[in-house]
Order: C-alpha cells, then sequence, then structure tokens
C-alpha cells in the first residue's frame, strides 16, 4: 500500500497547480464597477436636467486630471461612491423644492379663492416652478376705495422689467 500510495503523490506533484484566475476576476470586477458609474452618471444627469429650471444643481461631471490614467478598483469605487452620494443630494433637493413648489401652489389657490383674506400677498412665478418673473399679487380694486371697500383682486404682473428701465432716454446728437 505504501508504494501505491507513494506513486499517486508522485504523479499528483507533477500535476501543475492552478492558481486562481485573479486577472479575470479583477476584469470582471472592472467591468462591474464601470457598468454600475455609467448608469449613476446618466441618473446624475437625469437629475440635473430635471433640476434644471430651478436652477441650483451643479452639472454633472467629475473631476479632471490632466494626465490620462487606467483607474484600479479603490479609485473605481470611490468614483462610484462619490456619484452616488452626489446621485442621493440631487434627488433630495429635488424633492425639497418640489415640496416647496407644491406649498406655493396651495397657498396660490387658496389667495385664489379669498382675495380678502389674503391682502397684499405675493407669490412669484419662480416660486411656483415656472419660468419668467411674473408675481401674483392680490391688490384692492380701485386704490384706495377698493380697499376701503373691500374689494380685492388678484393680478399677474406682466414679467419681467425693460432692460433699460424706465428713465429719461437721451437725445441723439
Amino acid at each position: 500500500m505504501s508504494l501505491l500510495d507513494q506513486e499517486i503523490r508522485e504523479s499528483y506533484a507533477t500535476l501543475p497547480v492552478r492558481e486562481p484566475d485573479v486577472v479575470a476576476d479583477e476584469l470582471a470586477a472592472r467591468r462591474s464597477l464601470r457598468t454600475q458609474i455609467a448608469k449613476l452618471e446618466r441618473e446624475l444627469a437625469d437629475a440635473f436636467v430635471t433640476a434644471y429650471p430651478m436652477g441650483g444643481l451643479e452639472p454633472p461631471g467629475g473631476e479632471h486630471r490632466s494626465d490620462p490614467r487606467l483607474l484600479d478598483l479603490g479609485e473605481l469605487e470611490r468614483v462610484r461612491d462619490g456619484l452616488a452620494e452626489r446621485l442621493r443630494d440631487a434627488r433630495a433637493t429635488i424633492a425639497e423644492r418640489a415640496e416647496a413648489q407644491e406649498a406655493h401652489r396651495v397657498y396660490l389657490e387658496q389667495i385664489l379663492l379669498d382675495p380678502a383674506k389674503h391682502r397684499f400677498a405675493r407669490v412669484s412665478c419662480r416660486d411656483l416652478g415656472q419660468p419668467g418673473c411674473g408675481v401674483w399679487q392680490v391688490r384692492p380694486r380701485l386704490g384706495l376705495i377698493g380697499m376701503l371697500m373691500g374689494w380685492w383682486q388678484v393680478k399677474l404682473s406682466s414679467g419681467c422689467p425693460l432692460p433699460g428701465g424706465r428713465g429719461r432716454r437721451p437725445r441723439p446728437g
């Protein structure tokens, strides 16, 4: 038996020992991380486009380096984690702004239903998430007489003022 065991051991000793395929595992990990990073970048770009009319989000983009290089696994993970954090912050900012805009819309509806209760109230179009410089205002109808009589109305201003203002214009020549 010992001779047979010795022959078996010798035959196994001559077989090449297969080492784990580290290179293939690292390539698969890199591919997975790059896929995750691409997905996060798309979602961050979508969040930026969604929030663009509201402003305030920094545009998607990363650190810019002057030298080309290949990121190792640790650096790829840091990039992925940074993108995930930026996406979380962007989504939180968008949610906060959406809640504030909804509150302003509800307030405007209350103003429109009963202007006398909300004298001199103002809600801008920007507060509602709409483009432009318009402002919804509660004003008395017919000035002082309307104020004394309790005649209140809601008016939407025409928007942004002219760029030159309303001063005297210089005469040519």
